[in-house]
């Protein structure tokens, strides 16, 4: 029985980690499959997970191989089998998109040449740029029901509720992605007629007029106006074909869903992966959270997963990862927990032409945030690279191959595809044989957090779709894509991480917000923003809720309309926006207690007419006041509308003052330590600490200003990451702390990593540990303290014996 409980993944009533390789087993030869099966479980993975192409098992309509009767590599049975003789979990993912660089994203060519009715449209009339199709025509779902069909017969008797090793089945891939990324809505005619009808049941008819000034009964003139829409309905028509869309993607999935039901697939989780990371940034993840929310949050039983290519976890990009994974958080209901279905691993080469080259840490550093912020299933992606064999049916495209990447695919990944280990596989596998070491332990923990949240506004990413001759959309748009993240992202954020706060986030449009739940919010917010939202941030000042601003205050709503709900309540009127330009350095400089501060460049400042607050930052040269502190009920904000640096030590006054304090922190003056902890009902914790440089560092770690670890500095090598022990009960008592990392439990004894020159590793416990010439043993009151003699950078390895 798998169960999806308490952000949990709980197999035959056992909370579990997940760790996935993805091996492609249609690119590779049957008789190396074994050989890349013993490289997953040489990594630490406990779980295969595959791709089923589609376009490679059903080239030609009705004449479905799942049996490798045509080839041997597509034996998807024999596959699954071999994982299961493995003892391996497998997660399988059949689209009927699974994108993987196939050509058609993974579609049969003939499903596009019988239903030419399903290739979309977009703006104008003109075709899409990309293959993908109608999600929901009728003639599309009919096709994927009969591939679902023949697909299942091989799925459904291995799902682990029918004593198989299946036990996670993906709902299509990327759902939205193509269309996003192309900024081509799908406008053919049976979209925009399920359009027009979900308008009627949205809007009363005087409503719909006022928004619309054009019949939609009119087929001809409705659709014309919808795929070339006019400045006086073109926020309106954004914001609604955005809601749409969501609900629609929502409609497909629930649709795959029943089809894989339908055909015997229960009682495992369905997933729903989130594309958008680009440019080794996650900027724009978010847009596919706000794509696909409602897709796997309409029922129980669904996973969400993210797509996570940042290549390097470093001081530049850690706080995308930490925000990212918050924000997936702040959606799901409440038994959801985080995954992640394409977490990228490798050295970052694939193009094949050296244009990138990760750091060993890469991986490391992205497995260990991932799982301290709870993060329960991961999928390594791509494990191993394979090849890409010629269609029997010639496209004549310029290659004629099942991909558009060549004769070889997966360059980049941790095992090549001739089978080679290349050198980011064993700082990888380290990390995941650290984390499978304790997943009985972190498998039920949670990341403890401060009195402060990251907010999230879905609809502040809800920017996939504009015409592209709209002033007004663009206008919106530019603004929204300025302030929801950069700044916020990489100054408010990163500040509040490198000051040792840990933070979740909070859905501030769909979710109640409640001062007594989430005393703090750091608010990322631009010139546009819901009436809505703006009256519930209101009610929470007052309520006693504290509000840290960066950005600007909101003028409008999301249609462009005048809003000044929250401008209102902070008593302020907003006045001019100044920017930076050739021979003008804005500059900021600082009052009241932000001062002393040195004056500072900026890029943006927007002003005001105040009343009562109390300004923190104004413009050289007018004075104007650009950022303020004020009270508001019982609540208080503070505003900075304004590009500023990366100030820690102000972010962190700031928080403060409004009531949130860092309780993990430590007193190392180098910046570039990422830090949070982890714990259970039992009270065991770890502590998870990330040096991001490429230089030592040392460091005590105090927790509400007690010092851990006995007290004991703690240096932290270049580009490291360590899982350190707290209260963590054992059989042979307790680990009271250790400044080393668990590796392995065996029998009487007990595998570390060390870290230090000299680690210790604290103990409760009434058996007797066995001398060894490798440490030595000291009785301290309760404790007993176990001394390495071994130092980290010699020798990390040391096993403790019990009697």
């Amino acid at each position: 029985m798998i169960e999806i409980k308490n952000k949990q993944i709980i197999i035959d009533g056992k909370p579990q980690i997940i760790m996935c390789g993805e091996i492609h087993y249609y690119r590779l030869d049957r008789n190396d499959w074994q050989d890349r099966i013993d490289k997953l479980k040489l990594s630490g993975c406990n779980a295969v997970a595959t791709y089923v192409p589609w376009l490679l098992h059903e080239p030609v309509e009705g004449e479905v191989d799942l049996h490798g009767k045509t080839r041997p590599e597509l034996d998807l049975e024999g596959f699954i089998d071999l994982c299961e003789k493995n003892d391996l979990y497998f997660f399988v993912r059949p689209g009927p998109f699974i994108m993987a660089e196939m050509k058609n994203e993974g579609i049969p060519y003939w499903v596009y040449d019988k239903h030419p009715e399903i290739i979309p449209i977009c703006w104008n009339k003109n075709p899409a740029t990309t293959p993908t199709l109608d999600y929901n025509a009728p003639g599309f779902l009919k096709e994927v029901r009969n591939w679902y069909e023949a697909l299942m017969k091989i799925v459904t008797p291995r799902l682990h509720t029918n004593g198989g090793n299946i036990i996670a089945f993906q709902l299509d891939n990327e759902i939205g992605m193509l269309s996003w990324v192309s900024n081509c809505p799908d406008l053919t005619d049976f979209v925009i007629d399920e359009f027009s009808n979900w308008l009627l049941i949205r809007y009363d008819e005087e409503t719909l007029t006022s928004r619309y000034p054009f019949n939609l009964n009119e087929k001809e003139e409705r659709n014309n106006a919808i795929r070339s829409p006019k400045e006086e309905y073109a926020a309106e028509l954004m914001k609604d074909l955005g809601y749409y869309m969501r609900h629609r993607f929502a409609q497909y999935v629930d649709t795959l869903r029943g089809f894989a039901e339908e055909f015997g697939v229960k009682d495992i989780p369905f997933v729903v992966n989130i594309h958008g990371t680009g440019a080794g940034r996650g900027y724009t993840f978010p847009i596919g959270i706000s794509q696909l929310y409602e897709s796997y949050t309409q029922a129980p039983g669904y996973l969400s997963g993210s797509d996570i290519y940042f290549g390097d976890l470093d001081i530049v990009t850690f706080q995308d990862l930490y925000i990212i994974n918050g924000f997936m958080d702040a959606v799901h209901n409440p038994d959801q927990p985080l995954t992640s279905v394409e977490f990228n691993c490798g050295d970052g080469n694939f193009g094949n032409n050296l244009g990138s080259r990760y750091d060993v840490s890469a991986a490391d550093f992205k497995t260990r945030m991932c799982i301290a912020q709870g993060n329960r299933l991961i999928n390594y992606y791509l494990l191993t690279g394979g090849r890409n064999y010629r269609l029997d049916q010639k496209v004549g495209d310029g290659n004629d191959r099942i991909a558009s990447t060549g004769e070889r695919h997966g360059f980049a990944a941790p095992v090549s595809p001739e089978g080679e280990l290349n050198y980011t596989f064993p700082r990888m596998a380290r990390a995941i044989k650290t984390m499978m070491a304790v997943s009985e332990k972190i498998a039920s923990m949670d990341e403890e957090r401060d009195d402060v949240a990251f907010a999230f506004i879905p609809d502040y990413y809800m920017t996939e779709y504009h015409y592209p001759h709209s002033e007004k959309m663009r206008e919106i748009l530019s603004n929204i894509e300025a302030h929801r993240n950069r700044g916020a992202w990489e100054i408010m954020g990163k500040s509040m991480l490198l000051s040792g706060y840990r933070f979740g986030s909070v859905d501030i449009q769909n979710k109640p917000l409640s001062a007594s739940e989430t005393p703090v919010l750091a608010l990322p917010s631009a010139r546009y923003m819901d009436s809505g939202i703006q009256r519930k941030l209101v009610d929470y000042m007052y309520e006693g809720g504290g509000i840290f601003l960066y950005g600007e205050v909101p003028q409008f709503d999301m249609e462009g309309k005048e809003c000044t709900i929250l401008a209102d309540a902070f008593g302020v009127k907003p006045k001019e926006i100044f920017r930076d330009s050739h021979r003008n350095f804005l500059s900021i400089y600082a009052e009241n207690w932000a001062a002393p501060r040195p004056e500072v460049r900026s890029h943006f400042a927007q002003t005001f007419e105040n009343s009562h607050a109390v300004p923190l930052l104004k413009v050289y040269g007018n004075g104007e006041v650009c950022s303020f502190d004020v009270t508001v009920g019982d609540g208080r904000a503070i505003v900075m509308a304004t590009a500023y640096s990366c100030d820690i030590a102000f972010f962190k006054e700031g928080f403060e003052k409004l009531g949130a304090k860092a309780k993990l922190t430590h007193d190392c003056k180098e910046h570039g330590i990422f830090m949070t902890s982890t714990s259970n009902h039992e009270g065991e914790r770890f502590i998870h600490i990330l040096n991001l440089d490429g230089f030592d560092k040392e460091l005590k770690i105090y927790d509400k200003g007690e010092a851990l670890f006995g007290g004991k500095s703690i240096t932290l090598q270049s580009k490291d990451g360590v899982m350190l022990p707290v209260n963590l009960l054992i059989n042979e008592g307790k680990i009271v702390y250790s400044t080393a990392e668990i590796t392995k439990f065996t029998e009487n004894a007990i595998q570390f990593r060390l870290t230090q020159s000299q680690d210790v590793i604290a103990f409760e416990t009434t058996k007797e540990i066995a001398p060894n010439e490798y440490y030595s043993i000291v009785k301290l009151g309760e404790l007993t303290l176990v001394n390495s003699h071994k130092h980290a950078k010699v020798d990390d390895a040391l096993t403790i014996y019990f009697k």
